[in-house]
């Protein structure tokens, strides 16, 4: 059967790049195609039908058409509104980083909808909630689990031996919790309190609403923050650029210009 030149589809839009003088090739994540791209012409112009509905992590109803390089976005209609996202920084900034995480994360064409679905409905709850590092730190431990990092939680991952209620480390490295006899054998190992620990398992086994009920302390919050970037850095043997503008947010600085927080967006696209 000959493929359709046009195609439908839901996406969510990680970034996008300029192309000449008025186009932009967008990265999207869509449900049942994975991640891919397409050019959005004439979307920096002025009277562009398209502009309000692509913008980076929006939520689109697409109708894309096969080009013989890039597919063409020809129809697009935004689901959600991703303005609340855009009007506070706090929330932006959280967004950008799930978005630039799941693209770091994700190969291209390659159908997941679990982690579709899953940067779907965080977006929507940092639209929407307040506790917006709990969200985060969810989507963090769900995505690694999703993409086949899960941290070995259960017991030592380095031994096997059961993890006690005394000083337990984490390893980025060794690929979770590690007992305190190992621990001194991991350069990279940093303590674990019996709370991280707890919380840690609660997220990788339990629904949102249920995870939801935790109250993050700032300091337990601060600590599983230092756990699962220092697991997503070890992955991606870097760190994920939207984290420095959450950094900057949280310590009071000057932050960078809204767009600096964006995947794929650098200073001339400002």
């Amino acid at each position: 059967m000959k493929t359709p030149r046009v195609y439908k589809t839901d996406g969510i839009i990680l970034r996008h790049r300029n192309l000449g003088e008025a186009d932009k090739v967008l990265t999207i994540y869509t449900p049942r195609l994975g991640k891919l791209e397409a050019v959005a012409k004439g979307v920096r112009r002025p009277t562009s039908r398209l502009a309000g509905h692509v913008e980076v992590l929006a939520h689109a109803s697409l109708l894309l058409a096969h080009g013989r390089n890039l597919d063409v976005v020809t129809q697009a209609q935004e689901v959600e509104s991703s303005r609340p996202l855009w009007e506070d920084l706090e929330r932006l900034g959280r967004a950008a980083y799930a978005a630039e995480l799941v693209d770091r994360c994700t190969p291209d064409r390659q159908e997941h909808e679990a982690v579709y679905r899953l940067l779907l409905e965080t977006l929507r709850r940092l639209r929407e909630r307040d506790d917006l590092d709990l969200v985060l730190r969810y989507f963090e431990v769900q995505l690694l689990s999703l993409l086949g990092y899960r941290p070995h939680l259960d017991a030592c991952v380095a031994c096997g031996g059961p993890l006690q209620a005394g000083a337990n480390a984490y390893s980025p490295a060794a690929g979770g919790a590690v007992c305190p006899a190992c621990a001194a054998r991991e350069a990279a190992a940093a303590p674990l309190s019996l709370n991280g620990l707890k919380v840690l398992r609660l997220f990788q086994r339990r629904p949102f609403p249920e995870a939801a009920r935790v109250r993050l302390t700032p300091e337990l919050g601060r600590e599983l923050e230092r756990h699962l970037r220092s697991s997503i850095r070890f992955i991606l043997e870097r760190d994920v650029r939207a984290a420095a503008f959450l950094d900057r947010l949280r310590r009071g600085q000057e932050p960078l210009p809204a767009a600096a927080a964006l995947p794929g967006r650098g200073a001339a696209d400002v």
